[in-house]
């Protein structure tokens, strides 16, 4: 009999997950692929393509080229209250399950190639995530390649790995809540050998998880303290006030619900301030000023292009990992009372008085950041300047920047190796 190595994996979103469907319906312009009882779920096929692009070794032997693959990975299926996947149909949803049946949803602004909001008309979209904290189980089998076998489990706790789009914008980070393996040598034990995701597997063990360190991103971690208050705009408004901060909330399966909500620092946000400022350092080091078609290099290296048929420009993903990040919401807000100016007279307009509830609470924050490793000093010593803005107050995060809001500092550090 061939020999088959076999794993379980169960898997925890840190970040919200966005496995589109290619579809879209009358609530948001991209929902999320589901199941046959319409639950988040991941295709083997995306596990396999983030796996694939970062083996290294003759992936072609292994995935298939000519003679077919040698590894076979399952859908990853959402895992319920009681730590289990449905494979079949069901009759009814427990009432852990029906909280998937309305999911957050993210706003969304189209960016142009020049990394600015596209002047298109309908240049707004959303689209739908799965909740942080969401699990999910999937196998592997691989047929006589141990070494090889071995590899994959490892990608999959490196601290790069991410699922499903939007991983430059803080979308699809997981951990790696438990791995179970065996290996099917006799006939006798593949005959006992159950498919389902739900069944012990024999002679199983499981995989130590202590050591993840990755191997081709530099890590970085920031850490920052609001001077006061600060907005990361949801696009809506509450009894209160007109524009509120974006909240959301995370699976608890502790609980078996979902949590309180969450105050959010979106990646997005983040990666665009930082994407502006390590521009303007990158062309200031450099003396490349306006006109200069090198003064934009720095973007499309490290925070990657936008795809542009007209310009002829292909596109190209960014070399920078950024995580949401999320703090208890403690209910420490302040309301600002505005009136929108005109901008002809220069006085108020009539009617046009309006409220933003600003955050106010004096959370330290952590966030990591991840740059791929093989990228020239100039990009990253700009890179870092930008970090010293951000620590130093000078790079306001958020909306309201021009009002006094979004002042951090703090420090940041990496271990990051010069060359």
């Amino acid at each position: 009999m061939t020999k088959r190595q076999v794993a379980h994996i169960s898997i925890e979103a840190d970040t919200p997950l966005k496995v589109g469907s290619a579809n879209s319906d009358f609530l948001q312009d991209s929902p999320i692929q589901k199941d046959w009882n319409g639950l988040p779920m991941i295709l083997g096929t995306s596990i396999a393509g983030v796996l694939r692009k970062d083996f290294e070794g003759n992936d072609d032997e292994i995935f298939g080229k000519e003679n077919g693959s040698k590894v076979i990975f399952s859908n990853a299926l959402l895992l319920d209250e009681n730590e289990k996947v449905n494979e079949g149909l069901l009759l009814e949803k427990s009432s852990f399950l029906e909280l998937f049946d309305n999911l957050p949803i993210r706003e969304h602004t189209a960016i142009s190639d020049k990394g600015a909001v596209d002047p298109k008309k309908n240049a707004k979209y959303d689209e739908e995530v799965v909740y942080k904290g969401s699990r999910f189980k999937f196998s592997i089998e691989m047929l006589n390649n141990e070494e090889a076998f071995n590899k994959l489990i490892e990608l999959l706790q490196s601290p790069s790995f991410r699922l499903g789009g939007g991983s430059t914008k803080g979308f699809g980070k997981f951990k790696v809540l438990a791995i179970e393996t065996t290996t099917l040598e006799t006939t006798e034990q593949l005959a006992e050998y159950s498919s389902s995701l739900n069944a012990k597997l024999l002679n199983s063990r499981r995989v130590d998880l202590s050591t993840s360190n990755s191997t081709t991103h530099t890590q970085y971690r920031l850490t920052i303290k609001p001077d006061d208050f600060f907005m990361f705009g949801s696009g809506f408004g509450d009894e209160d006030a007109d524009q509120i901060a974006v909240v959301e909330k995370i699976v608890d399966y502790e609980k078996k619900g979902l949590s309180k909500n969450h105050i959010l620092i979106p990646a997005s946000s983040l990666k665009g301030a930082l994407a502006h400022r390590t521009t303007y350092h990158y062309n200031l080091n450099n003396e490349l000023y306006i006109g200069n078609r090198e003064a934009r290099e720095v973007i499309t290296e490290l925070f990657g292009e936008a795809k542009n048929s007209k310009k002829e420009v292909d596109g190209s993903k960014g070399k920078v990992l950024f995580s949401d990040v999320y703090k208890l919401d403690r209910g420490e807000h302040k309301i600002f009372d505005h009136v929108a100016i005109d901008r002809f007279t220069g006085g108020g307009i009539d009617g046009a008085l309006f409220q933003e509830k600003t955050v106010a609470q004096s959370d330290e924050w952590t966030i990591e950041i991840l740059l791929e490793k093989e990228i020239d000093e100039p990009f990253i010593k700009a890179f870092e300047q930008s970090l010293d803005d951000v620590c130093s107050g000078m790079l306001p995060l958020g909306g309201a920047t021009t009002k006094g809001h979004g002042v951090f500092t703090g420090t940041w550090e990496s271990n990051h190796e010069k060359k």
